[in-house]
């Protein structure tokens, strides 16, 4: 069964969305995020996927507290991102209540030093961050492009030791036209033991039923939920 995983993203302490992760096209949503997390685990949801956008322009974390008051407050299993650069970005990250960290730009940047972090923290912990434009790997708020390919990531990474990887096609993040399913199923079939996570265009109940029918672990879903494509009723079908 997929795994459900809302997307609270932050900026000024804000919950929003962008649309292909243009800053420009920020829409508010709810003002308080706590809002937004309390309103999905009263729905059943158990785990929550949460993004520091300012912290990804800013190479740091910056919303720690808004992580801090979900946590506090919420029972949300929360993997979070966003401006972990260092190793007291992760320390942080986790002393606010964050149960996985997504390492994304930093993968990227610095093997070295999430390889010593799956070493401190172990592979539960840590979730590959692999943003994809045009097959090439997006980094800093997706306001970069890497030349590396995904594959290749994936593969240098997976060999390492990492089991869970999230991945978003930035193309279609925000624009509700559907997930890049081919993209899913070829991560799968490539790495079968990694624990696939297809963030960015979920736009309906049918595209999640063929992730899950794909064999997709988990699905990270945004603005679909918030303008009211999908129901949370709806995703009851798949919460244990």
């Amino acid at each position: 069964m997929i795994t459900i995983i809302p997307a609270i993203d932050i900026i000024d302490g804000q919950c929003v969305r962008l649309t292909k992760g243009r800053f420009d096209t920020k829409k508010i949503y709810f003002k308080d995020p706590l809002d937004a997390a309390m309103h999905f685990e009263q729905a059943g949801i158990k785990r929550l996927h949460m993004v520091d956008l300012d912290g990804a322009r800013q190479n740091k974390i910056v919303n720690w507290k808004v992580l801090e008051d979900v946590s506090n407050r919420t029972n949300l299993v929360i993997d979070f991102g966003g401006g972990i650069q260092s190793d007291a970005d992760i320390q942080t990250a986790f002393d606010c209540g964050a149960e996985k960290i997504t390492a994304g730009s930093i993968a990227v940047k610095n093997k070295q030093l999430v390889l010593s972090w799956l070493k401190k923290y172990g592979t539960e912990k840590i979730i590959l961050g692999a943003d994809v434009k045009n097959d090439k790997i997006a980094v800093s708020g997706w306001q970069k492009i890497s030349q590396r390919t995904l594959i290749e990531f994936l593969e240098e990474y997976y060999s390492e030791g990492f089991r869970e990887v999230i991945s978003t096609d930035i193309s279609r993040d925000g624009v509700l036209s559907g997930p890049a399913f081919k993209l899913y199923k070829d991560i799968k079939r490539k790495f079968p033991g990694l624990f696939v996570i297809a963030s960015g265009g979920v736009s309906k109940i049918d595209d999640v039923k063929k992730l899950d029918e794909a064999g997709i672990d988990g699905v990270i879903i945004g603005k679909a939920i918030y303008e009211g494509k999908i129901k949370l009723q709806e995703l009851k079908q798949f919460l244990c």
